[in-house]
């Protein structure tokens, strides 16, 4: 097996903002696997609130790629086991590597994953689109600028529900919130009743990651489903969200890859818990592999490619939140390199 690399830092078509900060590019890496003649892509996004840069997974990537080249590839599940005790400190980079292994034995197998997963491709939620925390005005002009069934809410400022109400006056459609940690407990128990009244249909990680005695109250007395993202990262994790959170989102980079994310999906199953998959902006590549996962899961928030204006691959599509695969094999994608969008 070969294995090669390409960094990027792709734009934003607006300045992107959540409560944890403002940014106008995502750096990204993708990883590429060569095998049996064929190759496989992946990719993670580098993410600063942890500590994970497409600097450091190219440096650990060098000084491991003797021993991530060598593996005997038969399946994914027996790599990941592999990857994750050979790069220990690194998930990110373990999923970029795990997501070309599943695109490569896709083409091995000469099926879409979503096939090899059976899926259900009558049950596929439809994704949300982001707008990101910004004046009253400019946040209005976003969701006018992209009609879309379903909206992911940035917040986590004194504006909150003056944003959440002007958007709600302009739009019809599903409205979800995202606090990204940014609210304490007593912000949340009297903003979450307003967001209800103003039609919202769920809250993503209201509180700290690690306030669980907050997350446990506001459980019980929540109008409002929460979700899990900051405080869900790992398999270890879901098995704390129960009584504490509604349903979890799942982020394949921060989890380590797909393989440990269906087995989260069915853990989550089994406690009787929601399970939405998100993304961190990344672009097609990885976009695609929360593609395949779509008839396993209950929503979706996969718009990394609507709100770049660069891409590195082409091989879904978007219409009004319904995504669409190609039906090629693996992710079903074509890696093009850095393409700036209209």
């Amino acid at each position: 097996m070969k294995c090669n690399y390409f960094p990027f830092n792709l734009r934003f078509r607006h300045p992107f903002t959540i409560s944890k900060g403002t940014k106008t590019h995502q750096p990204t890496l993708i990883v590429e696997l060569e095998a049996f003649g064929k190759k496989g892509y992946g990719e993670a996004p580098a993410i600063t609130y942890y500590n994970i840069t497409v600097e450091k997974m190219m440096e650990d990537l060098e000084r491991k790629k003797t021993f991530v080249e060598k593996f005997a590839f038969t399946d994914p599940d027996r790599y990941w086991h592999y990857l994750h005790h050979l790069l220990p400190g690194n998930p990110f980079l373990v999923c970029a590597l795990d997501m070309a292994a599943w695109d490569l034995y896709g083409k091995m197998k000469g099926q879409p994953l979503n096939e090899i997963w059976k899926g259900d491709l009558c049950k596929n939620p439809l994704t949300d689109y982001t707008i990101g925390i910004d004046t009253t005005e400019k946040m209005v002009a976003k969701l006018k600028e992209k009609p879309w069934p379903i909206y992911k809410i940035k917040v986590g400022t004194v504006d909150d529900i003056v944003n959440v109400r002007a958007l709600r006056e302009n739009t019809d459609a599903v409205l979800r919130v995202d606090a990204n940690a940014g609210w304490d407990l007593n912000t949340a128990l009297t903003i979450i009743p307003q967001l209800k009244e103003l039609g919202v249909e769920y809250i993503e990680q209201p509180l700290a990651k690690e306030n669980w005695e907050g997350m446990k109250e506001l459980y019980k007395k929540s109008p409002l489903p929460l979700f899990a993202d900051e405080a869900c990262v790992f398999e270890q994790d879901v098995e704390k969200c129960k009584d504490h959170f509604h349903g979890i989102n799942i982020k394949l980079t921060k989890c380590s890859g797909i393989t440990p994310a269906l087995r989260m999906i069915k853990r989550a199953r089994e406690l009787d818990l929601q399970v939405m998959v998100g993304c961190m902006n990344e672009s097609t590549v990885g976009s695609a592999a929360i593609a395949h996962l779509l008839p396993l899961i209950d929503h979706a928030d996969m718009d990394g490619p609507l709100l770049l204006a660069e891409d590195v691959a082409s091989g879904i599509t978007y219409d009004y939140g319904k995504v669409s695969y190609s039906g090629r094999a693996g992710l079903g994608i074509d890696y093009t390199g850095l393409v700036t969008k209209g």
